[in-house]
C-alpha cells in the first residue's frame, strides 16, 4: 500500500501527460515556454486571483514576495512553529527574524489570539520591526483569514498565505491562494496538485508586486536578462513541469471530491477511538494529509508497519525547538499546543485512489491497536 499513490493517477492521464510533454519537446522552449504562461493564467482563474507567477518551488514561492518587499535584518515576520521549516527558513535566509505564535490544537493553524499577543510583545520590546504574517494552511485547511487580515490591518502588516498544502481548499466560499494580498503554493509531487519534480506558484492582486516577482525570478532582470535592476534568484518553473500540471489540472476537481470521501470514511471509522481532524464548518480542506492524534501513537505506527501500511509524523519537533532556530532563544514549554500535538500526531495514507477495502483495513488495525 502506498502513502500517496501517484502511479494510479498517472495511469488515468498518462496519454495526456505524454502529449503535453511531446509539445514541449517539439517547440523546445524548456524555460518560460508557452505552457508556463498557460498554467499561470488557468490557475489564477481557478483561485480567483488577478496575477500568478510560476516559480521553481514552494520555498521560492514564499521567499520571492519577501524579497519584493525588501524584508531583511531587523524585521520580524510572524508565523507558527508547527509547520515545515521552509515557512520560517525563508525569513532567516533574508536576515529577518521569525517570531512564533502557538497554534489552535483543533485545526493546527495559527491561533489568532496568540498571534496578537506575539505582535504586541514584539512591539513593546522594540528590538524588531513587525512587518508581516505568514499563516500556514496546515494539512489542507485554510487558516482564519478574516481575523488574520483584520489583525494585520490593525498593526499595518502584510499577510503572505502559505498555501503549500491547501491548493483547492476553500474558506467561506473563497478558494485558497486568494485569501490574502499574496499567496504561495507548492507543486511538490505529494501535494494535492503536484508535478513530477519541484515547482510552485505565487498569486497576488497587487500589479506592482506582480511585476517585481517577474523580475526577481530571473535574477532581478529589467528590460532584459543583462539589465539587472534588483537582486533576484533563478526561480523559474520548468516548462516540462507546467505541461504535467496542465494535464493533472483536468482531473483535479474530481480528485478533490474523492479526497473528501476518503476523509469522511476515516473520520466515521475512527472518530470514537482516536482524535480525528476538525474542519471548521466554513472550510473545505484539500486534505493534503489526514492526521489523527493518540497518546499511543508509536504503538499504532508499529502495528501499521507490521502490516506493511505506511504512516508518517508531521511534525515530530516544532520549529522553535529545532537546532536551526536555537539562536532565537525559545525553550521547551514556550508553545505548549505545538509541543503537545507534535508528540501525539500521525498521518495515514491519503490520496484520491485509496480503496474502501484498504481504508477499512487501516481502520480495523488502528481500532485493534488502541
Amino acid at each position: 500500500m502506498d502513502f500517496i499513490d501517484l502511479a494510479a493517477q498517472q495511469d488515468r492521464i498518462r496519454d495526456k501527460i505524454e502529449k503535453n510533454i511531446g509539445k514541449v519537446l517539439d517547440h523546445g522552449r524548456y524555460i518560460n515556454g508557452p505552457e508556463v504562461r498557460e498554467l499561470e493564467e488557468k490557475l489564477a482563474g481557478y483561485v480567483g486571483a488577478p496575477c500568478a507567477v510560476g516559480c521553481a518551488s514552494g520555498t521560492d514561492a514564499l521567499l520571492m514576495p519577501l524579497m519584493a518587499r525588501g524584508i531583511g535584518p531587523g524585521d520580524a515576520i510572524f508565523t507558527a512553529p508547527f509547520t515545515f521549516i521552509a515557512t520560517a527558513e525563508i525569513v532567516q535566509l533574508l536576515g529577518a527574524t521569525p517570531v512564533f505564535a502557538d497554534i489552535d490544537p483543533e485545526t493546527f493553524n495559527i491561533d489568532v489570539k496568540k498571534l496578537g499577543e506575539a505582535i504586541e510583545k514584539t512591539g513593546r520590546e522594540g528590538k524588531l520591526s513587525p512587518q508581516g504574517i505568514i499563516p500556514v494552511d496546515l494539512f489542507g485547511q485554510p487558516a482564519d483569514y478574516d481575523e488574520l487580515n483584520d489583525l494585520a490591518a490593525k498593526y499595518n502588516l502584510f499577510v503572505l498565505e502559505d498555501a503549500a498544502q491547501s491548493f483547492g481548499a476553500t474558506y467561506k466560499g473563497r478558494r485558497s491562494c486568494s485569501l490574502a494580498r499574496v499567496a504561495a503554493t507548492s507543486f511538490f509531487p505529494a501535494k494535492p496538485l503536484g508535478c513530477y519534480g519541484d515547482g510552485g506558484m505565487i498569486f497576488t492582486d497587487d500589479r506592482a508586486l506582480h511585476e517585481a516577482l517577474l523580475s526577481i525570478r530571473v535574477h532581478g532582470q529589467g528590460k532584459n536578462k543583462y539589465d539587472n535592476v534588483r537582486i533576484g534568484i533563478n526561480g523559474r518553473i520548468d516548462t516540462m513541469q507546467a505541461a504535467v500540471l496542465l494535464a493533472k489540472l483536468e482531473i483535479f476537481d474530481e480528485e478533490l471530491n474523492l479526497r473528501q470521501k476518503v476523509a469522511r470514511r476515516y473520520s466515521e471509522g475512527l472518530g470514537d477511538c482516536v482524535k480525528v481532524p476538525v474542519v471548521r464548518e466554513h472550510n473545505v480542506s484539500a486534505w493534503a494529509q489526514y492526521s489523527i492524534m493518540h497518546s499511543e501513537r508509536d504503538r499504532i505506527i508499529e502495528r501499521l508497519k507490521s502490516e506493511k501500511i505506511p504512516a508518517a509524523i508531521y511534525y515530530p519537533k516544532p520549529l522553535h525547538l529545532q537546532p536551526a532556530f536555537e539562536h532565537l532563544g525559545y525553550r521547551e514549554g514556550d508553545f505548549p499546543a505545538s509541543e503537545s500535538v507534535s508528540k501525539t500526531i500521525m498521518s495515514l495514507p491519503m490520496h484520491p485512489y485509496l480503496s474502501g477495502d484498504d481504508q477499512d483495513r487501516i481502520i480495523e488495525i488502528i481500532r485493534d491497536a488502541v
